[in-house]
């Protein structure tokens, strides 16, 4: 990606960390939120990767460890707290990511793709609902007035499949590892922890953005102890970003 590009922020559906960014973008930073492309960063399946390594590109993917899936857990239920938001894990059970993110990017095409995120991440992290599930992609849909069907089976789709081979290269162009990640120019910030700092880069720019309402409450320290649920495989996270 050029220098000249726009500023952007990358999500993933999957990840937590990404949901809380996602939160503290609309509801501290409105404006900023509404100036960015939105661009969606998932585990990409067999076909995905078969369709980027003929691209010539690939993904970025690394193990986590047990202690890191339990600090998860935890960092987490906490950051989530001092935002006002309760936690319902997800139990995902054999996850195709392209399901909700090539659903994502039909939204978008109907002008409708931040509304389906807020509706993916409630279902996901306030509800617990499995949006690998087909059913689960056409509800939200159908809740938005977007064709369920099209939606549901955007995975099967070879043009949605296309749009998403665009979105995992322009990842892997811009040099994206974990998300959330925020790019202005050449400046990049990973990790819900680094987005004041976009904000202020933003709004250092020539013609910066205003940021609206901000709320910088301080993070609460303490650690909740118990079982560790099963986790995806790959990094799910450190105490601002996952993989």
């Amino acid at each position: 990606m050029t220098a000249g590009a726009p500023p952007r922020f990358y999500f993933s559906l999957r990840s937590p960390y990404s949901w809380l960014a996602h939160w503290d973008l609309t509801q501290r930073y409105p404006q900023v939120a509404a100036s960015l492309e939105w661009r969606p960063f998932w585990e990409p399946d067999g076909e995905s990767v078969r369709m980027l390594a003929e691209a010539g590109a690939g993904f970025p993917y690394v193990d986590h460890s047990r202690a890191k899936a339990r600090y998860v857990l935890a960092d987490v239920r906490r950051l989530a707290a001092r935002r006002g938001l309760t936690v319902t894990w997800p139990v995902d059970r054999q996850p195709c990511w392209e399901v909700p993110h090539l659903a994502y990017l039909l939204a978008e095409r109907y002008g409708r793709g931040r509304a389906f995120v807020a509706a993916v991440y409630r279902a996901r992290w306030e509800e617990g609902a499995d949006i690998c599930d087909r059913a689960t992609v056409a509800r939200l849909a159908d809740e938005l007035g977007l064709p369920a069907g099209e939606l549901a089976g955007a995975v099967d789709d070879p043009a949605a499949r296309r749009l998403g081979l665009e979105a995992l290269l322009a990842v892997d162009a811009d040099g994206v590892f974990g998300v959330p990640f925020f790019i202005h120019r050449y400046d990049k910030y990973w990790g819900v922890d680094r987005l004041p700092w976009f904000v202020e880069t933003l709004q250092a720019a020539p013609g910066g953005i205003e940021s609206g309402h901000e709320d910088r409450r301080p993070h609460e320290v303490s650690v909740e102890k118990g079982p560790v649920p099963a986790l995806p495989a790959g990094d799910q996270g450190h105490a601002g970003g996952c993989g």
